[in-house]
């Protein structure tokens, strides 16, 4: 009984160790950020990898989800003679939920895990400290840019992922389940509102800060070689997704608390 009492005690020790180091580790780039001035062409080139280079996955990832959310809710639909609704549950599921969920948990483990591999190695072969050496702030080089590209540009990413995904929903339900088109957009017109949109962006905002966050963090603290780096790779991913998996019930409960 003890032995399981001073487990979960270290455990939770552990936990709270990890918290402290993250938030101070933010602190240190939020200093950064106001102290010294954002380089511009390094963000654009972050914005590019984590976002242009993203793209493909990301539209694939969501067409595939808006088909089978199409295909699903039809089903259940079909049972209720309930299938004028179909439109509007893709077009809502896709803006509010599955597009910024699954374009974070794509950047994640596409850009996220190169972002801990990049600062990772750099840790562990002394590149980091030299940059110390030269009097460069190593936040401002390799982290701030990293935490703005990902946070300004998981929006957009988050749009393309929703609107392939609509697509896709409107194909399989107009040539596929034989749903009237014009019956389709006139549903969703009647049942979407501008703020299902705006929340979706206001969730792929935080979750693309978040997953940088934890990306740029693991990779800064990386220890023991080679192998170190693939560990920290392997969390930075894990704990992302679980972070954004969190952060959407929070998010969800604090934006539709009156809807």
């Amino acid at each position: 009984m003890l032995n399981l009492i001073n487990s979960l005690g270290l455990t939770a020790i552990n936990i709270c160790t990890g918290l402290g180091k993250l938030g101070t580790f933010f602190l240190n780039a939020l200093k950064a950020t106001i102290r010294t001035k954002l380089k511009l062409k390094k963000a654009f080139y972050q914005m590019q990898n984590i976002g242009v280079q993203s793209l493909s996955v990301v539209a694939l990832t969501g067409a595939s989800t808006g088909g089978v959310l199409a295909y699903q809710a039809y089903q259940g639909l079909s049972r209720f003679n309930g299938e004028q609704f179909l439109a509007p549950i893709v077009f809502i599921s896709m803006v509010r939920e599955f597009g910024p969920v699954l374009a974070a948990i794509m950047v994640a483990a596409r850009a996220g895990s190169a972002m801990t591999a990049e600062i990772g190695t750099m840790k562990i072969t002394e590149q980091i400290d030299a940059l110390k050496t030269l009097c460069i702030n190593p936040y401002q080089y390799l982290i701030i840019p990293r935490l703005v590209a990902s946070t300004l540009i998981l929006p957009y990413l988050s749009l393309f992922c929703s609107l392939f995904g609509i697509i896709a929903g409107y194909i399989v339900s107009v040539y596929l389940l034989g749903i009237n088109s014009e019956l389709y957009m006139k549903s969703i017109r009647e049942n979407v509102e501008l703020y299902d949109i705006t929340s979706g962006l206001i969730k792929a905002t935080v979750f693309g800060f978040l997953l940088s966050w934890i990306a740029s963090y693991k990779g800064y603290t990386t220890e023991g070689g080679a192998r170190g780096v693939g560990i920290s790779t392997t969390q930075s991913v894990v704990y992302a997704c679980i972070t954004i998996f969190i952060a959407d019930y929070v998010l969800t409960a604090l934006l539709f608390q009156n809807n």
